[in-house]
């Protein structure tokens, strides 16, 4: 039985972090095992810019989310030729030079949740939207053998062409 204090530690320092303190691993070791899934199976990456922190992230997604990463990120890099990539917040974000990010994707215990940035900007509006303070971003969850190719190469095309966030 998982005592709720250690539920608590495992979402918010992932599942190795808490094997360190109780097998006494140091980190170094923890890390070379690969990378931690934090809660609902996200990998947890550190921050950094260009192609090879985003193939690190995706291939530590877990099972069938994997092939939905691989698939995006070919289809954003066929669709928007240039595109910019980087790894924040434990997630890939794709932009455009001079523009901004203009999408991120974030894995979840039954989908991957892919955002637009100004996604209220796009045509059809992704179906999720925020009730916040940013009312511009539009997401839409993708489920096993559930992404839409032509829908979201659409989106993406229209995407890039928006100013986007600027993270930097």
């Amino acid at each position: 039985m998982i005592r709720p204090y250690t539920s608590f530690r495992v979402a918010w320092f992932g599942v190795r972090s808490v094997a360190s303190r109780t097998s006494g691993k140091s980190r170094e070791a923890i890390a070379a095992d690969g990378p931690v899934l934090l809660s609902g199976g996200n990998p947890q990456i550190p921050k950094g810019d260009g192609d090879a922190p985003v193939q690190a992230y995706i291939a530590a997604m877990p099972e069938w989310k994997q092939d939905i990463g691989r698939a995006l990120d070919g289809l954003i890099v066929r669709t928007v030729p240039g595109v910019c990539k980087a790894v924040r917040w434990n997630s890939p974000f794709y932009g455009v030079e001079g523009q901004g990010w203009f999408l991120s994707y974030h894995v979840f215990t039954r989908y991957v949740k892919v955002t637009f940035f100004k996604g209220s900007s796009l045509d059809p509006a992704p179906p999720g939207g925020s009730k916040g303070k940013d009312k511009d971003s539009r997401w839409i969850d993708i489920h096993e053998d559930d992404l839409d190719e032509a829908q979201m190469t659409r989106w993406v095309q229209q995407a890039a062409k928006l100013p986007g966030w600027d993270l930097t």
